[in-house]
C-alpha cells in the first residue's frame, strides 16, 4: 500500500486523505504531517480515516471505541453524579430512565428530527456505508455537477440536513443567528471554526522548504493564497463570536509555511507570526478566546511551542482569565507529564494556562505505541486530569516535574492559575466534572470552566447540562457569605449554570464537505455512542407525540 521507503510513522500520518495522494506526501514529508485540515476537531476518542484494512480498524476500535459493556450507570443524572468516583471504571452516554422532564425539551422540534435521522444513518450498517461513499465524492470532488456550492438543487438538500446538523451558516447573518438560537435554548455560547481548507498539491507537499525562503517568489505566493486567506477568514471568525465565546485555530490551516516550521519545530514565519499576533490582539480586545487545536503528534512539539509562547502574552491578566488554550489530548501516554511541564512553567513565569481536554481524534495518525492500551486507561486519564486541574492540586496524573537545578522546590510545586474546557461526549465525565464543582471540592467555579460539544452530536449530554439543575452549594455558599456581609439576603437565591458550549463550523456548503465527512466517520467510530443519541432523539419524538393527544409520557 506505501512505498518501501516510507517509514512507519509517514504511514500513520496519512491516514486522513486518499491513497495516491497518501504515497507522495509521505515520501514527501517523512514525519510531517499529511492532511491539512483547519478544524479536525479532537473531542473525542476517535478514528477519522483509516487506509489499513479491516483487520487495522477492528482492532483499533476494540481499544478505544463504545462497545457494548455494563451501563453502571443508567440511574445517574446531573443532580445526583457527585456519588461518583473520581477515576476509572466503564463508561457510557445512556441518559438515565428516570421521571422528570426530558432534557433534549429544550430543543426545537426540527432539531430533534434532523439528529434523529442523522443518528439513525450514522448507527445503521446498511445506511451509513452507502452515505459515507457519497460524501467522500462530494468532499473531494473537482467536478462541478458534484459541487455544492455551483449545483443549487444538490446545495439545497445539503443546507437542509447535514449542514443544518453541524455548521453555523454560510455568511455573518446566518452564523449570528444559529448562534443567538443556541443562546436562546440555554447555551453559554458557542466554539466557532472557520471551514474553508487548504488544499495542496502533491508537487506543493514535497517542497514545502521552498515556501520558507522568506522574500523568495513561493514564499510570498504562500502569503498570498494561504496565510492571508486563513488569517481573514479568522479574523472574521473572531469578529462573528461574541465576548465569552471561543474561536477555534488550526495552525496547519495557513498552509505550508506552518507546516514546514511546525514539522521543524521552529518559529512561525514573519508573515504568519504577524497573522497570529493580529488574531490574538483583536480576541483580547473582543473578550473572545482561542483554542489552538491540537494535530498529529509529529507536529505537537512546535504547536506546544508557539501555544505556550502565546500564552505568555496573552494570559498574564490582572483577573486570572485566559485568552489562549491548548489542547490536551487524554488518549496519549506523554499528556501527563507534558501538561505538567506546562503547569509549572505557567506557575514559574506567572501567566494563566488555559486547557482544553479532550480525548483525542488522531487514533488513526498517530504512532499506536504513544497512545494508551485500552480506552478504560484513556477514560482514567481523562477523569484524573480533570479532577487536578478543578481541584487546582498536583494529584492523581499530574505531578509536578523535578525541580531543576539551582530552582526552589516550592516555586516548581505551585500550581497555577487555569482556564478549563471540558470538551467530551462522553456522559460520564461531564458527570464527574459537573460533580466535582458543584460538591465545593472544586477550587474553580463555573466562571473558569467550559463543558463542550460538538454541535449536532451529543446533544443528550449537552441539553442535560443546560436544563440543570444548576444550583451549586459551593458558589451558593460564597455568595451568601458576601451577600449577608452587606446585610442582604439575595445570596440565598443564587443560582448557578454550568458553561455549555456547542462547536460549529462556518462557510459555504461546498467549503463545509470536508468536516461534515469527519463528523460522519466519528459517529461511525463511536457506534454506541451514536446509537444512544438515535435512542435519545427517539424518546423524545415519541414524548411529543404523546404530549399532542395528551398521553401522558
Amino acid at each position: 500500500m506505501f512505498p518501501t521507503s516510507t517509514s512507519p510513522a509517514s504511514r500513520q500520518l496519512v491516514c486522513n486523505i486518499g491513497h495516491a495522494r497518501a504515497r507522495s506526501i509521505a515520501s514527501a514529508l517523512g514525519p510531517a504531517v499529511a492532511s491539512i485540515s483547519r478544524h479536525h476537531v479532537s473531542h473525542s476518542t476517535l478514528m477519522v480515516g483509516r487506509i489499513n484494512g479491516v483487520g487495522r480498524t477492528y482492532a483499533t476500535r476494540l481499544i478505544h471505541s463504545s462497545t457494548n459493556r455494563p451501563k453502571p450507570t443508567d440511574h445517574l443524572t446531573i443532580d445526583n453524579a457527585s456519588s461518583l468516583p473520581a477515576t476509572g471504571g466503564p463508561q457510557s452516554n445512556e441518559m438515565p430512565k428516570t421521571p422528570g422532564p426530558s432534557p433534549l425539551a429544550v430543543l426545537p422540534l426540527t432539531n430533534v428530527l434532523r439528529s434523529w435521522m442523522t443518528t439513525t444513518v450514522s448507527s445503521s450498517p446498511f445506511l451509513l456505508p452507502p452515505s459515507l461513499a457519497v460524501m467522500s465524492v462530494l468532499a473531494h470532488t473537482t467536478n462541478p455537477v458534484l459541487n455544492p456550492d455551483r449545483n443549487p438543487l444538490l446545495r439545497a438538500f445539503l443546507k437542509k440536513t447535514f449542514y443544518a446538523q453541524f455548521c453555523a451558516g454560510e455568511n455573518p447573518a446566518e452564523v449570528r443567528q444559529t448562534i443567538d438560537s443556541l443562546k436562546q435554548i440555554g447555551f453559554s455560547g458557542v466554539i466557532l471554526g472557520y471551514a474553508r481548507e487548504v488544499v495542496l498539491t502533491d508537487s506543493e507537499t514535497k517542497d514545502l522548504a521552498s515556501c520558507a525562503a522568506e522574500g523568495g517568489a513561493a514564499a510570498e505566493e504562500c502569503i498570498r493564497t494561504e496565510i492571508n486567506p486563513w488569517a481573514e477568514g479568522t479574523m472574521e471568525t473572531v469578529r462573528l463570536a461574541s465576548p465569552g465565546d471561543f474561536v477555534a485555530l488550526k495552525f496547519t490551516g495557513a498552509g505550508r509555511q506552518a507546516l514546514y516550521s511546525l514539522s521543524k519545530q521552529l518559529p512561525p514565519s514573519e508573515a504568519l507570526g504577524s497573522a497570529i499576533d493580529g488574531i490574538c490582539n483583536l480576541a483580547a480586545e473582543r473578550g473572545v478566546r482561542l483554542l489552538f487545536d491540537a494535530e498529529q503528534n509529529a507536529l505537537q512539539p512546535g504547536i506546544d511551542d508557539w501555544t505556550l509562547d502565546y500564552m505568555r502574552r496573552y494570559n498574564k491578566t490582572s483577573t486570572g482569565n485566559a485568552v489562549v488554550y491548548g489542547t490536551y489530548q487524554a488518549y496519549l501516554k506523554s499528556t501527563p507529564a507534558t501538561l505538567s511541564k506546562h503547569l509549572a512553567i505557567a506557575a514559574s513565569e506567572g501567566f494563566t494556562l488555559g486547557v482544553k481536554l479532550v480525548r483525542g481524534a488522531y487514533l488513526g495518525a498517530d504512532p499506536r505505541h504513544l497512545i494508551c492500551d485500552t480506552k478504560a486507561d484513556t477514560d482514567g486519564q481523562y477523569d484524573g486530569i480533570a479532577e487536578a486541574l478543578l481541584r487546582k492540586t498536583w494529584s492523581g496524573p499530574l505531578q509536578p516535574p523535578a525541580p531543576q537545578s539551582g530552582s526552589a522546590e516550592k516555586e516548581m510545586t505551585n500550581f497555577p492559575d487555569v482556564g478549563v474546557v471540558l470538551a467530551t461526549h462522553n456522559r460520564e465525565s461531564v458527570l464527574k466534572g459537573k460533580a466535582l464543582l458543584d460538591s465545593g471540592v472544586a477550587k474553580l467555579g463555573y466562571e473558569q470552566v467550559a463543558f463542550a460539544q460538538l454541535q449536532g452530536m451529543a446533544d443528550e449530554v449537552s441539553c442535560e447540562l443546560v436544563a440543570g439543575p444548576h444550583e451549586s452549594p459551593k458558589e451558593m455558599e460564597i455568595a451568601a457569605e458576601k451577600e449577608s456581609a452587606k446585610g442582604s439576603e439575595k445570596g440565598s437565591e443564587m443560582v448557578n449554570k454550568p458553561q455549555v458550549y456547542k462547536y460549529l463550523v462556518w462557510g459555504s456548503t461546498g467549503e463545509c464537505m470536508k468536516y461534515l465527512l469527519r463528523r460522519a466517520y466519528e459517529n461511525r467510530d463511536a457506534v454506541q455512542r451514536t446509537r444512544s443519541g438515535r435512542e435519545a432523539m427517539g424518546r423524545e419524538v415519541r414524548r411529543r407525540v404523546k404530549g399532542l393527544f395528551g398521553v401522558s409520557s
